[in-house]
């Protein structure tokens, strides 16, 4: 079996598990802060936006494998099970400052292993059949995060619709995520992987130099920046606005927002269009312009924001999880290997740990901007602001409209940088 073949099957066999961790941080933990812990506004954008250490870290992780010359699997490998600690004390010990820190902690090291796992697809996947691979791993993630979100939510409500609330801490779903992130950990331990090159210099976010050396690259990293910010700033109100709707007087919801209608609407209709539109965003990754695909997977997340907070209605909420999940299913393929389109091959994982670093700055920002100015302007008002700042940002990106069409040929557009 080779390279490509056993990075294929091992990535197919962990989306399994990453399909029920997803669900963890889009959704219930989130739930559990805002109905079981009733956390204020600043706790539940830590929660919301407890990911952002482990992005901005992504230079110096990079950095620090690359030293201890380990393995890009070894190091994912070794991340994803100290995850796995920290559900597995979280299934143990019910506190809200223990679990505020353990959420912290947990995706600070799931998300520190997105620059070596690209790394990974560069080395093992052909460049003009990346996207394909990648999505049809994504679809198995995408049916195990369907089921398991509407199985969870169905438990947590104990089969009544009439609960709208948590009856218990879910020490049970704790112990599962811990479990995910073992079979991760698992996962990655067999995928072919090889150690990092280093890049020049010696502190330890040396990789940002990238940023001021490629124009190209910091032209982009700007719009995503602009676009990131007004989608994640409204990404987990969408929990508070379901969870939480009475403490608003702006709108009220024309249906029970039980665990169960929250699983539906933010896991199971999104998780459902993905699986269906996945493979064909994976064919357009490899094909199109991608500045023409960012800019029509951004009209999708910006069409379902507004929809999303303008509707009360069961209809109207489902039919903006449907466009999330069909700006979402393309936005992963983009998000996940666009630097393979622009970085010398050698510095894949420097590149994305810089966009990484980045995407951690707006996902620690955004919430806390949300969840205040939610405080002070209507849902409705928040969401036609952030769907102008994504569709403005999109308009920016297309100005290197030619550098997008050379893209598309699958080889890197930046000169290779000498160390």
């Amino acid at each position: 079996m080779n390279r490509t073949e056993t990075t294929y099957r091992f990535e197919r066999l962990r989306a399994v598990a990453s399909g029920i961790l997803e669900t963890a941080f889009t959704t219930f933990l989130l739930l559990i802060a805002v109905q079981w812990f009733e956390f204020g506004a600043t706790a539940k954008a830590t929660v919301a936006a407890a990911g952002a250490l482990g992005f901005m870290l992504g230079p110096a992780v990079v950095s620090w494998v690359a030293e201890l010359g380990w393995t890009t699997g070894r190091a994912a490998a070794r991340l994803a099970l100290g995850a796995a600690g920290c559900f597995a004390l979280l299934a143990v010990v019910e506190n809200q400052w223990l679990f505020i820190g353990g959420i912290i902690a947990a995706t600070t090291l799931a998300t520190a292993v997105i620059p070596l796992v690209t790394q990974i697809y560069q080395e093992n996947y052909p460049a003009r059949r990346r996207g394909k691979y990648f999505s049809r791993t994504a679809m198995i993630r995408i049916i195990s995060a369907a089921a398991f979100g509407f199985l969870a939510g169905w438990i947590l409500t104990n089969g009544e619709e009439s609960n709208q609330k948590l009856a218990d801490y879910p020490h049970w779903l704790m112990l599962i995520f811990s479990g995910g992130f073992v079979w991760v950990a698992f996962c990655f331990s067999r995928l072919p992987a090889q150690p990092l090159t280093r890049a020049k210099g010696t502190h330890p976010f040396r990789s940002l130099r990238f940023v001021k050396e490629d124009k190209l690259f910091r032209h982009i990293l700007i719009c995503w920046m602009l676009f990131g910010i007004g989608n994640l700033m409204l990404f987990p109100l969408r929990v508070e606005y379901l969870a939480n709707a009475d403490a608003y007087d702006d709108y009220t919801l024309s249906f029970k927002p039980t665990p169960a209608n929250i699983a539906i609407i933010l896991v199971v209709i999104p998780n459902v269009v993905k699986l269906v539109c996945s493979p064909f965003w994976g064919g357009l990754f490899d094909r199109m312009n991608f500045f023409v695909l960012r800019v029509v997977l951004n009209f999708f997340f910006a069409a379902s924001l507004l929809i999303f907070f303008n509707s009360t209605s069961m209809t109207g909420l489902c039919i903006a999880a449907a466009l999330f999940g069909i700006g979402n299913s393309g936005g992963e393929v983009a998000w996940s290997l666009w630097v393979t389109k622009f970085a010398p091959a050698k510095h894949v994982a420097d590149y994305m740990s810089v966009h990484v670093f980045f995407n951690g700055i707006r996902v620690f920002l955004a919430p806390f901007l949300g969840f205040w100015l939610i405080g002070f302007v209507s849902a409705s008002s928040l969401s036609l602001f952030a769907a102008g700042l994504i569709i403005a940002s999109s308009l920016a990106l297309l100005s290197d409209y030619p550098s997008g069409e050379k893209a598309k040929r699958g080889a890197a557009l930046t000169e290779e940088v000498t160390d």
